[in-house]
């Protein structure tokens, strides 16, 4: 009986805390390094294009490489986090049924995350001097978090979507999204058509 109390005593006293040495040895789960985001700066898009914005300073506008780019279709790239806003211009020429095909498209190029978004939102967005603009907020651990259209409804039509080259972990990244959509919408507010 005395040997069994005193294995329990030893026991008891054995499970006390982790010394520092011990708690620093132990796995940790990983994380995410701070997020270092600068305050908004904007510069204006050179005037070869039929519409100009005002874009980030910390951006670089780069002409779209894929083989069926239009003229016009760019990318405003953010090296700092290796993302970028994709930009897609097309003419409307004055065709309705054109600009409904543009439309229909842009929706369902969002729509196409269905399967990994928790949500899909859009909303009309009205610029500060009146005009419209679609855009379209994704929830979820996607590549894409904010998308937009804007047209004049009978000459030029602006697809943009904010793209991530990321692991996508949005939760440690919302800072950077919240940043990009900011400047996505920037650019939406400053844009003009020529």
């Amino acid at each position: 009986m005395r040997l069994f109390l005193l294995g329990f005593v030893l026991i008891l006293f054995s499970c006390g805390t982790d010394s520092e040495e011990e708690k620093s040895s132990l796995p940790r789960p990983k994380g995410f390094p701070m997020m270092d985001i600068p305050k908004p700066q904007y510069q204006a898009l050179d005037n070869s294009h039929p519409f100009s914005f005002e874009f980030s300073k910390y951006a670089t506008v780069k002409k779209d490489t894929f083989a069926l780019a239009e003229p016009h279709w760019m990318y405003i790239y953010y090296p700092r986090w290796d993302a970028f806003i994709q930009l897609t211009y097309k003419s409307v020429g004055g065709n309705r049924k054109k600009l409904d095909k543009m439309i229909r498209d842009s929706y369902l190029l969002a729509s196409k995350h269905q399967m990994k978004a928790n949500r899909i939102e859009d909303a009309i967005l009205t610029t500060r001097d009146g005009r419209k603009a679609t855009v379209i907020e994704l929830e979820g651990e996607l590549a894409t978090p904010f998308q937009f259209f804007a047209t004049d409804s009978t000459t030029h039509f602006l697809r943009g979507a904010v793209y991530l080259n990321t692991a996508m972990k949005n939760d440690s990244l919302a800072p950077v999204i919240q940043y990009l959509k900011q400047d996505a919408i920037h650019l939406i507010q400053t844009l003009r058509w020529k």
